[in-house]
């Protein structure tokens, strides 16, 4: 029993661990030659400048510099990783429920007893209630655009 609420906490620490916010380059492209030949002269002609580098600058500040070269020449050649676009079932109110049944369940592995437990089940099945019903009225939605089309 003790066993089992540990590795629940750990993984919840985990998922919060594991957001990443920066941006996403399409590695994809990389793989394309043409793509490939023009990152690498990309990167070499930025890099000229480091030839010229003196020991009395702040290598804090070169890192940063070469940190910045690599990303922008990135996002010029490679480009940006685009999301999927959602399907219209889920919105804003969705993202909310699942924001809540997050924080429920965090709760809920912090702080052990009854009323958080009672809390968290409560959240969930809200949220499943939610989800369920916007499934109906999405597949409603489509089934009938699907007989319009007929």
């Amino acid at each position: 029993m003790v066993v089992e609420k540990v590795k629940e906490r750990l993984a919840v620490s985990k998922q919060a661990a594991q957001k990443f916010e920066g941006e996403r380059f399409n590695l994809r492209k990389v793989k394309e030659l043409e793509v490939k030949k023009q990152y690498k002269i990309k990167i070499t002609n930025r890099f000229v400048f480091l030839e010229n580098l003196n020991d009395s600058q702040d290598i804090n500040r070169t890192w940063e510099d070469i940190k910045d070269k690599i990303k922008t020449s990135a996002t010029e050649i490679i480009g940006v990783y685009e999301l999927k676009q959602h399907k219209l079932l889920f919105d804003e109110e969705c993202s909310r429920f699942l924001y809540q049944r997050k924080q429920a369940k965090m709760q809920w592995s912090q702080h052990l007893n009854q009323s958080n437990e009672g809390n968290q089940n409560n959240v969930r099945h809200e949220t499943s209630r939610h989800f369920r019903n916007r499934r109906e009225d999405y597949l409603k939605v489509e089934i009938d655009e699907l007989e319009d089309k007929k």
